[in-house]
This record gives structure tokens, sequence and C-alpha cells, in this order.
């Protein structure tokens, strides 16, 4: 089957391109670089999607219309069918399952204009039709925590956006805020929280609670994930693919997630097995401070990254989108030190607040934690010239 490349911010070409690999006989599309993949993909083949991976190293998913059909059906039979708003990027899996869910139930989707924005959100939402043949028709989206919660405050500040009209919002990305899921609930915002991968082809446990055919073990502490709605592997990496992807002694293809967490019949996940620091000789879970960290009052989108440090070998610093004097910044840091310390123990705290102008985000609308982690790193080197050791850090100048 041939592979054509797609540019993934052009949401209709996408459309289009997935109308061909899901309903019709290809070809496949790329997402993202098609540099260095082959012109042909094993037959069944729908989508591969390319991403520079959470550690920068890159990785071409191969994603069969089995594996997304099963999903976008899966999800159906969850939460309803209906009409879906897509309000992501089409580049990214979960834009992606947007579009295969209205194109598997036989809707056209609408499509939010531009950027995204609460007024572009509202627009679009107001377009949608309500009803089909006399009778209502269900209405869908999906977001990212940070969109939802531009569209609470736009909430707050008096536009009506339409959020609350929804038969359900697909929330997932990242771990979603408990300030920020009750602030949506007392909106009348049905949030549905979502786990899931382009591995896993998006979302694939809802709530806590695994799909139908959707399977769930922890294996070291490490969750992994089967059923129909997994991958093929990663697209002429045949080695990367038997790391991810394994087989139990029954046969079950079982995927890697690399994902901390507990699972009793409700999935709970902890963070990455791989976002550990080693502060002191004391492992310490960034995932976990962070958790931590966001429940504070006004702390909702904050970001909890890596630096060195000479006494303890490594620490964290809190990145906040916020103006602050150098008395606030003290006091922010002995209050979250203080809540991480008493949740988590003395060697979980922070060592500083990192005070930005707004967090840097990749095009997926999670936080470039790369980046910060780099702005942090240079904080840091700022502060110790100028102090001579390590305290509430500023933005340094760029």
């Amino acid at each position: 089957m041939r592979l054509q490349p797609v540019d993934g911010s052009d949401a209709r070409a996408v459309l289009r391109g997935l109308r061909g690999a899901v309903l019709g006989a290809g070809p496949a599309i790329v997402l993202g670089s098609a540099a260095g993949l082959p012109e042909e993909v094993p037959a069944g083949t729908a989508v591969v999607v390319t991403t520079s991976g959470s550690t920068g190293r890159p990785k071409s998913v191969a994603i069969s219309r089995s594996a997304l059909t099963a999903s976008a059906l899966a999800t159906a039979d969850r939460i309803g069918a209906g009409a879906w708003l897509l309000a992501l990027p089409a580049g990214y899996i979960a834009g992606v399952q947007v579009l295969v869910r209205a194109l598997v139930t036989g809707r056209e989707p609408a499509i939010l204009a531009g950027s995204f924005s609460a007024p572009a959100f509202a627009a679009a939402a107001g377009a949608m039709a309500s009803s089909e043949h006399g009778l209502r028709v269900p209405t869908y989206t999906s977001l990212v925590p940070a969109q939802l919660q531009t569209l609470l405050d736009a909430e707050d500040a008096g536009l009506a956006t339409g959020l609350s009209s929804f038969e359900a919002v697909l929330v997932g990305g990242q771990s979603l805020p408990p300030v920020l899921a009750e602030r949506a609930a007392a909106a009348g915002v049905r949030v549905v929280r979502t786990y899931g991968s382009s591995e896993t082809s998006g979302g694939c446990v809802y709530d806590g609670i695994p799909l139908d055919g959707v399977g769930i073990r922890i294996v070291g502490g490490e969750v992994q994930v089967s059923g129909p709605t997994l991958a093929d592997g990663y697209l002429g990496e045949p080695e990367r693919t038997d790391e991810a992807f394994v087989r139990d002694g029954g046969g079950i293809r079982w995927y890697r997630t690399g994902d901390a967490g507990s699972f009793d019949g409700v999935l709970r996940v902890t963070g990455r097995l791989d976002n550990v620091i080693i502060s002191g000789g004391v492992n310490v879970s960034l995932d976990r401070v962070e958790q931590v960290v966001r429940a504070l009052p006004g702390l909702t989108d904050a970001v909890v990254v890596p630096v060195s440090d000479e006494r303890w070998g490594e620490a964290s610093v809190v990145a906040v989108a916020a103006e602050l004097t150098a008395g606030e910044v003290d006091d922010l840091r002995q209050r979250v030190r203080d809540a991480v310390g008493a949740a988590l123990g003395a060697p979980a705290r922070p060592r500083g607040i990192l005070a930005l102008p707004k967090i840097p985000l990749l095009s997926s609308g999670k936080p470039d934690r790369r980046r910060l982690a780099a702005i942090a790193a240079q904080a840091a080197k700022e502060a110790a010239r100028r102090e001579g050791a390590a305290g509430g850090l500023q933005t340094p100048d760029e």
C-alpha cells in the first residue's frame, strides 16, 4: 500500500486522507515528517503518526484501519454516537480519532476554524446541527486540559462557549488537575477523562475503565495495554517495535506504556516510570510532585521539571506562568515546599520557582518540558552566579 504525506495542520486535508484510508482503498497517510519512511506500507495500514517522542527520539507509529475503527466503535458504545467537533490539531492521534469517529458514524465533523480560542470554539459549537430527522443529535468534542481551562475562563468572563451543551467532552493528553475537573463539573460540563497514546489508537481507557475489548495489566509497576486498538508498531524499526510490543505466554500482544500505575478494575496512572529523579539518594517521581503542586490554588497549569543540584545531585523547580516580585516568588516557593514536603517527604520538595510570561507549549497543546528544563537550567546557572546559591528562580533574560 502506498504512503501519502498529508499536512497535519490542514484539518480538511487530513479528513480527506482519512476518508480514503479508513473507509476506502487507501492510500495510507503519514502525519508529520515523512523523511526516511518507505513509500510502501503493509496492507491495512491507515495512518502513520510521526512525532518526536517524549525524549526527542522520533517515532513513526503505524496504525491499521481496523485498530482505528475498533477504537471509534468502542467509544460510541461507551459514550454514545453523535456529531463531533474537532478542536484539536488534526495531525495528532487525538485529532485523528475525532475525525475517524465522525466518519464511522457517517456524520461530517465540525472543524474549528483557525487557531484555538474561546470565541472560535463557541462559533464552531454554535454552528453544529442540533437535530436530524426531528431528533436531537448528541454532540461530542475532545480537548486537552489547557483548552478546557481557556473555555472555563471565558465562561467566567461572560462568554457563552456552548461547552455544557456537549453530551461528553473527552479530556486527555495529560493529567486533569482536580481543581479544573471541579470547575468543569460546577459549570455543567460532562468531562470524560481519557488515557491512551498513538500506540493505542488514542484514548482506550475512559474515567479509569478500559473500553470494551481493551485489557490492562500491571507488570513491574508498568501499565500495559492489549486489545484490538493497538498499533502495528514503529514503521521501519522492528527492534523498537519488539521492545514496546510484547506477547505473553498465551500469545496475547501487549503494549508497554512506560507509565507507572495500578489497576483493580479502575486504572490509576501515577506518572512516567522515566520521570524520576534521584535527590539525595531518594527516588522522587516528578509526576507525583506535579500532582501535589497543581492541587494548590492558582497552580493548575504549573509544570515541574528537573534540574541538576550540586548538593543533592538532582532537584526540581516549578514553572508557573506569572509575573511575580522577588517576595512573591519566595512566598510561593515556601508554600509549594511545605505542601510537597507534607505529602511526599522532604527530598521531594522543589528547589525553586521559575516565573515565566507563559508556559511554552508543543503544537499538541502539551507543555514543552524539554524547553522548560533548558530554561530552568539556564536560570539556575544565572541565579548561582548572582547569589552563590539557588533559591527562587526568576526568568532569564532572553
